[in-house]
């Protein structure tokens, strides 16, 4: 029986409409492949609570979190993973790579550019065709 795991994933967007990109780092499990920031939601800890939880501690800075965006269950060869996309903004502090290689900003159309994490790639998807709604 493979263990199943819930994580939730932050979906970061700047004033510039570029969205947070994270590289996994060699030593970590499904190495080199690029994912949105988070982490494992813990026994009894509800999923935006988490969230803020793994952002402060991966990226050292403050969110804010907005409605959940996607869902998705992915099977690995040694687990499942529900990932849970959640929509968020920085509201303290700028990210800075403490388990990952590297951190990026791209623009919604660059996104598919990445080899993203396979677990990663139905939200990726959803949003390159999210249409973006301007405010006039």
């Amino acid at each position: 029986m493979k263990k199943s795991l819930k994580v939730v994933a932050a979906i970061i967007e700047n004033d510039q409409n570029e969205i947070l990109c994270a590289l996994r780092s060699p030593e970590m499990a499904i190495p080199n492949m690029w994912e949105f920031p988070g982490g494992k939601v813990e026994k009894d800890e509800d999923i935006h609570s988490a969230l803020i939880r793994e952002i402060d501690e991966e990226l050292g800075c403050t969110i804010v979190t907005d409605g959940l965006f996607h869902e998705h269950t992915h099977e690995y060869d040694t687990f499942i993973i529900t990932l849970l996309c959640i929509k968020a903004k920085i509201t303290d502090g700028a990210p800075a790579p403490s388990e990952h290689s590297k951190l990026i900003w791209l623009k919604r159309e660059n996104l598919a550019s990445l080899n993203w994490a396979p677990a990663d790639i139905p939200a990726v998807e959803a949003l390159i065709n999210e249409k973006i709604v301007f405010s006039s």
